[in-house]
């Protein structure tokens, strides 16, 4: 099925028992960072020691004891593994599973939070099967709850974090300009679910695969889109032309290098995955360039910890304006690097043509910031952490847009033989969607039930 392996990653993908055959590519690469473990809240008598929780093996989790702890409104729950669980008496009220409280054909919660008492203790609690918990409340309202429901909910740090991963396949592997791109078949891709699966986790963990075989006609990224769900309409329209045009309105129609960036951080929410399509390539030039943003942003904290910091915090201005789609005038602040609350990069916006005049910073830190943002940009340039690649009509490549920094060598232009590319985005809402629903079908997976 696939055309073209990566030479150290393996695109065996996430069976249920979460097995990977990852090995570690590019320079630097290194496993995502864990996150901190919370405090325990209920204290060590109360630690929970269930570590695999959301991911159980076989059948289904029995379990051999459930009390209710009063005092802590916590119900404890004892497998018969030996380990245990703790369940907040409110959060089992306001996850109550039936008809009454929650929707079941649309999998939404019905209890209006207003009515919840956020205080409730237990009238009694009682184990009707292994699998089975059973509560009514002091209102006598009756609750049940499938085992296999409350392991994979545990509130131990080991459960929660591996369902995290079940569910946003947050890991990533990260690399340099050793990578052999993952290549798939483009038709395989669009009829076998397997294929399809194979690419968009090789695309969730790795940031890039190209797909080779694609029809050499206009609308073939369209058609690739609805095997995901529906492209991300932009003022350059749903789909778009990459070609050298007279008086054109974005430098990427132009026959000129373009620098190593990621699309659209002028909008506030720049789309997550972007799709290209060699339609025609120049005769000379026009070769294609990625890098891996997460591995460089983080080779930057670790070599440059105030330059990263500085691009992790500081909110710079974008601006795109010009007809197209429609006539439009964009503004928007967004940090360089984005970090979450655990210090993970998650997004990289950076795009040097759309860089606003406009600095709003305090002029003692105009200097600092060229300098961190000079020292992040001579990190992407190094040869080793560049990829080089030409595609060729029929060649599509699919990549993160949040995470990949790409760019173009100039080229030629001539009219006998007019470089054409077309391009579409789509947002990681709508590729994380299809990747679930793709997982369910091929590996029957139930983890995200």
């Amino acid at each position: 099925m696939w055309l073209g392996l990566v030479r150290s990653f393996s695109l065996a993908r996430l069976s249920r028992d979460h097995a990977r055959v990852v090995e570690r590519l590019g320079r630097g690469g290194r496993p995502r960072q864990e996150a901190r473990p919370c405090a325990d809240y209920w204290g060590h008598r109360w630690h929970q020691t269930l570590a695999t929780a959301s991911l159980p093996l076989g059948g289904a989790p029995s379990i051999r004891q459930v009390q209710a702890l009063s005092q802590e409104r916590l119900v404890q729950v004892h497998w018969e593994d030996g380990s245990h669980s703790l369940y907040p008496f409110v959060w089992l009220r306001d996850n109550c599973q039936c008809p009454v409280c929650m929707l079941r054909s649309a999998g939404a919660r019905s209890l209006i939070l207003s009515l919840l008492d956020i205080n409730t203790t237990v009238d009694r609690v009682t184990l009707p099967e292994p699998t089975k918990v059973s509560i009514v409340w002091p209102d006598q309202h009756s609750s049940e709850y499938d085992a296999d429901w409350l392991k994979k909910r545990c509130f131990s740090p080991e459960a929660r974090r591996a369902q995290q991963e079940e569910r946003f396949l947050n890991k990533r592997t990260y690399w340099g300009s050793d990578l052999n791109i993952p290549t798939a078949s483009f038709q395989e891709v669009l009829h076998d679910d397997k294929a399809a699966l194979d690419w968009l986790t090789a695309l969730r963990e790795v940031g890039i695969v190209y797909l080779k075989g694609a029809p050499i006609q206009q609308g073939q990224v369209a058609r690739l889109s609805q095997r995901i769900g529906y492209l991300r309409l932009t003022f350059y329209g749903h789909t778009w032309q990459v070609q050298d045009k007279l008086r054109a309105n974005n430098v990427a129609y132009t026959s000129g290098k373009l620098s190593l960036h990621t699309d659209y951080p002028a909008l506030h929410h720049p789309p997550g995955v972007q799709f290209l399509h060699c339609l025609n390539q120049a005769s000379e030039g026009g070769d294609s360039e990625v890098v891996d943003g997460f591995h460089v942003a983080n080779q930057l904290r670790r070599e440059n910890p105030e330059a990263f910091h500085t691009l992790s915090s500081l909110l710079v201005d974008y601006t795109d304006s010009g007809v197209d789609y429609c006539d439009f005038a964009l503004q928007s602040k967004n940090r360089i690097i984005d970090v979450n609350c655990d210090g993970e990069v998650v997004r990289i916006n950076y795009n040097n043509a759309t860089r606003d005049s406009f600095l709003d910073i305090p002029l003692e830190q105009v200097q600092p910031f060229y300098s961190s943002l000079r020292a992040f940009v001579d990190l992407m340039c190094q040869p080793e952490n560049i990829i080089t690649y030409r595609m060729e009509p029929g060649d599509m490549v699919t990549f993160d847009n949040w995470r990949l920094f790409h760019g173009r060598k100039s080229y030629i232009p001539n009219p006998e033989n007019i470089r054409h590319l077309e391009g579409a985005y789509l947002d990681w809402d709508e590729v994380m969607s299809r990747l679930r629903i793709l997982r369910k079908a091929v590996h029957g997976d139930r983890s995200i039930d």
